[in-house]
């Protein structure tokens, strides 16, 4: 199901935390405020996440491709199964998700990334 940025942002201020399956490809959702939600298999191929807050969100088995992460927070964020192909992670919080958690995850590049119980990756991109 195709929602906007607008919609999604408007249910989620009503308190609607289950956006399961929803796409989102190449949605500008920087800076939003998506704790908690349940993004899992959501289309977020291309999107651009930087400086969102994601804490604790349900991103299990959704496409996470090309998207950007840059100086968002996913601390306690599921990514089980979430395919991160040529995502970028940079200034990200991650604690609480480790990177063999992802599906496919090759070309994706981590930077000043913080992962798993607190460690720092300062530069790795993930062949594959």
């Amino acid at each position: 199901m195709k929602i906007t940025t607008p919609e999604l942002l408007q249910r989620y201020a009503a308190g609607e935390r289950d956006f399961s399956g929803v796409n989102l490809q190449e949605a500008d959702l920087r800076g939003v405020n998506l704790s908690g939600a349940n993004l899992s298999r959501a289309n977020l191929l291309a999107a651009n996440l930087s400086g969102a807050n994601l804490s604790g969100a349900n991103l299990s088995y959704a496409e996470l491709s090309l998207a950007k992460f840059i100086g968002t927070n996913l601390e306690g964020a599921s990514v089980t199964d979430a395919d991160a192909v040529g995502a970028t992670f940079e200034n990200a919080y991650l604690k609480g998700s480790y990177l063999s958690d992802f599906g496919r995850a090759h070309g994706a590049y981590f930077r000043n990334t913080i992962v798993g119980n607190g460690d720092l990756l300062i530069e790795e991109s993930i062949e594959g």
